[in-house]
């Protein structure tokens, strides 16, 4: 036994008795093992699987990402340029293979600006050459004959523009790369106004043009800078 016949335990409080059914060594050593509130804890590193789980949605993060980013640069080009390459895609089988090069029309070919404005043909008709460019169209303003046969010429120097005729039905579309070339005839004399109707950036508003139909004998008298600059006005 443990305790002696008075009912004592032999070595004092150092000896182990049972109090109420209670351990009272065991307990003490269960006070010594909890950690103290001061005392740091460390916290075990995850496991390996969560770790390359983790990875592995970071790097599907990523994925979607660089995905969506190349879906927009595609809405972008789909927006931008594709109507454009369609456009003149359709430009060139109606028109043939009648193209120029926008980035040197002022500097040589038939759009150099010597060559721009009305001039006379060997048939007795009359050839309009014009170039449409953000935000004009050079030159702003020309003089043909009434009651003639008109050939346009025109094509643009950057995106897609369109030449409207105003009293008239007549419209010109000119594409970057591409000459368009349509025949009209001004049964009366009279001064024409031609806005651009095709969206083509902020100025939009503000490009416009002018055509002055004259009596024949009247044009033949111009000189050419004249015809081109308008200078009978």
């Amino acid at each position: 036994m443990l305790l002696s016949s008075e009912g004592k335990c032999n070595r004092g409080f150092e000896c182990c008795i049972l109090v109420f059914g209670v351990d009272v060594k065991s307990r003490r050593t269960e006070r010594k093992t909890l950690p103290n509130s001061n005392s740091k804890v460390v916290l075990a590193p995850p496991p390996a699987e969560e770790q390359s789980g983790g990875e592995v949605k970071s790097s599907a993060r990523k994925m979607i990402r660089v995905a969506l980013i190349s879906i927009t640069l595609v809405c972008v080009w789909l927006t931008v340029r594709f109507p454009f390459q369609a456009e003149s895609g359709l430009e060139y089988l109606l028109n043939g293979p009648n193209s120029v090069n926008p980035q040197t029309l002022h500097l040589r070919g038939e759009f150099v600006e010597s060559n721009l404005g009305s001039t006379d043909d060997a048939g007795g008709g009359v050839t309009v050459r014009m170039i449409a460019e953000q935000y004009l169209f050079v030159p702003q303003c020309v003089v043909v004959p009434a009651g003639v046969p008109i050939r346009f010429r025109i094509t643009s120097a950057d995106v897609v523009h369109k030449l409207t005729i105003s009293g008239t039905e007549d419209q010109i579309k000119a594409v970057p790369g591409y000459v368009v070339e349509t025949r009209l005839q001004f049964p009366r004399a009279g001064v024409y106004e031609m806005p651009c109707h095709e969206f083509c950036g902020p100025g939009h508003y503000t490009m416009r043009s002018r055509l002055i139909a004259v009596p024949p004998e009247a044009f033949r008298n111009l000189s050419r800078e004249a015809r081109r600059d308008c200078a009978l006005q």
